[in-house]
């Protein structure tokens, strides 16, 4: 999906699509609120494993915030576990 900036049919840039892994759910709102706009897709979840399952459905996460500290799994490790299975 592209959305239009500028006001001109030929400036396009595509949606940036950010995934914010934290366990606050007020730090999860005040990401999403920062960032929500015409050019980002916010999508938040509460954990790690979470944030693993989504990424199995939906690859087209442009960049990843995560909270260091989270029960179960540190942000760290989430991202090295998204580098190992993923890829990216």
């Amino acid at each position: 999906m592209s959305t239009a900036i500028g006001g001109g049919d030929d400036e396009w840039q595509p949606e940036v699509h950010v995934l914010a892994v934290d366990d606050s759910s007020v730090d999860r709102a005040i990401v999403a609120r920062l960032l929500r706009g015409p050019n980002y897709r916010v999508t938040t979840v509460d954990n790690a494993k979470r944030a693993l399952e989504l990424l199995e459905l939906e690859r087209n996460v442009s960049m990843i915030i995560t909270d260091y500290w989270m029960p179960e799994m540190t942000g760290l490790e989430l991202l090295k576990q998204i580098k190992d299975i993923f890829g990216m």
